[in-house]
């Protein structure tokens, strides 16, 4: 064992942890998922991770998997839950599993296999024909990969060191909600527009890291937690900016490292800078700018956050009941009368908005009222904050305001999906933007945000924060460098 890391592990206490991933990279030709029509993948930028790390500190465990996917179904967390606890003994509510709402990734949404079976022939055509959808092997793939990852994970841990710090990282993330002079709030106006006034929202710029040493002081794996879009698209299937992330603390510290990835609350956040005078750069530029700088953050609050042991581990869930809301009978009946026409005569995205009322129409009939599972994943003194939606930052900021842990990582897309989740003065007659529009994907009632938000605040704070390793204190005072205390010499 290297000498300094010798004396850094001696003395210091030590919890069980163990880090692996698994390839869940879809085929060339399945649909790329992120929008609502269908589109098809024809190339390979790189390849699609299933990252999983398992905290054991000898009394409970918890899995965090972070997964290079748009979205995660709520019955594959589900699914995947019952048989880790089956192979690991991990319980399932001590599984988190979150999207990185990778655009450039697997068919793992929107439409479910048989999601729409019961309803008329027309809406079954809209959904499973005119609509991006799942596909049921590679839902089957990814669940196989996801339990892999995680049993893999429990088997490699061992006693490691491990810290837990927060960076920042302001320059790569902007909130793409715009304050218009019409008093109205535009999803992504674009540049130069004369009508901008300023960015409707905030930003979260916290670089979130959980890091974990073995004895010889290698990094083994992290946890990197921010809060921006994976929709760089850097061209073909990819993890996205997610990659280059991980490339920077690989570069650094090793091919060996596992990064597990967790997306945070960004639901109004993404790359694009509408307020930017310049051209923007292109989507494989893109993915490396805050992917780079993101893993460039990461490595610095690695390098620099003191090691010890994290505890304790433990998990808290609470599945809520939140009302979906329903478009007004006029809207209706406008979908059904521009559904009949042609997309190009009725307009793309009139259509498109008029297909997904449909389908609305018919999920409200079929489950009116939503399982929105919110969960507090707790690794000594940082603690996971998860849901499953696209949430909005301002939530996410307010969750680390109120959380008694020093260390808040909001998750979100996580044990489920149920699409953006706007604040109220988003859908109010402030707001607008294309997060507020009904469609089958996004549709909670508009005071959700803030009761998943309260739920997250109030089973964060049931649990005690851990105490957050300390570095070793210096020796005591003996003498001087001797070559330092010497007078000056003129001649």
């Amino acid at each position: 064992m290297p000498l300094a890391a010798q004396a850094r592990w001696a003395g210091n206490p030590t919890v069980k942890a163990g880090f692996a991933d698994t390839d869940i990279t879809p085929e060339i030709g399945m649909e790329q998922p992120g929008g609502y029509g269908k589109v098809f993948h024809k190339t390979l930028h790189d390849r699609c991770k299933a990252r999983a790390a398992v905290f054991d500190d000898g009394r409970k465990r918890v899995a965090i998997v972070g997964l290079d996917a748009l979205i995660v179904p709520r019955q594959l967390v589900l699914d995947v839950r019952q048989e880790i606890e089956a192979k690991t003994g991990i319980p399932g509510d001590a599984v988190l599993i979150n999207a990185s709402h990778s655009h450039s990734s697997g068919p793992i949404g929107m439409v479910q296999p048989g999601e729409y079976d019961g309803a008329s022939v027309l809406v079954r055509e809209l959904a499973y024909k005119k609509s991006s959808a799942a596909d049921p092997r590679y839902l089957k793939q990814l669940h196989q990969q996801i339990v892999a990852a995680v049993v893999a994970a429990n088997n490699k841990r061992a006693d490691l060191l491990c810290g837990v710090g927060m960076g920042r990282e302001g320059t790569v993330g902007f909130n793409r909600r715009v304050r218009m002079k019409n008093g109205r709030t535009f999803s992504h106006p674009g540049q130069n527009n004369p009508d901008m006034l300023q960015y409707a929202g905030p930003i979260d710029p916290d670089v979130g890291v959980i890091g974990a040493w073995d004895k010889d002081g290698k990094l083994t794996g992290c946890i990197v937690n921010f809060s921006c879009h994976a929709t760089t698209s850097p061209g073909g299937i990819s993890a996205n900016w997610i990659y280059y992330m991980e490339k920077a603390v690989r570069g650094f510290f090793g091919d060996h490292v596992t990064v597990v990835f967790i997306q945070g609350a960004c639901g109004d956040v993404t790359q694009v800078d509408n307020f930017s005078k310049v051209l923007p750069p292109s989507g494989d530029e893109s993915a490396q700018i805050v992917g780079g700088r993101v893993g460039a953050e990461a490595v610095r609050v690695l390098l620099s956050m003191p090691r010890g042991a994290l505890r304790p581990v433990n998990a808290l869930t609470r599945v809520l009941k939140i009302p979906r809301r329903k478009p007004a009978e006029s809207t209706l009946r406008e979908a059904r009368g521009l559904i009949a026409k042609d997309p190009a005569q009725a307009g793309v995205t009139e259509w498109t908005f008029a297909k997904e009322t449909l389908m609305l129409e018919y999920l409200i009939q079929k489950e009116p009222v939503v399982d929105v599972e919110v969960q507090a994943i707790q690794v000594g003194p940082a603690v996971f904050v998860s849901n499953p939606a696209e949430y909005f930052v301002e939530f996410g900021l307010d969750i680390k305001r109120k959380s008694h842990f020093q260390f808040t990582f909001p998750a979100e897309l996580s044990n489920g999906c149920v699409g953006y989740v706007p604040t109220e003065e988003a859908l109010s007659e402030s707001g607008g933007g294309y997060e507020t529009r009904l469609t089958s994907y996004s549709n909670l009632i508009p005071t959700a945000g803030r009761t998943i938000a309260n739920a997250g605040i109030a089973l964060a704070n049931q649990l005690t924060p851990g105490e957050l390793p300390k570095a070793p204190p210096a020796k005591p005072f003996s003498a001087p460098w001797r070559y330092g205390d010497v007078p000056a010499q003129t001649q």
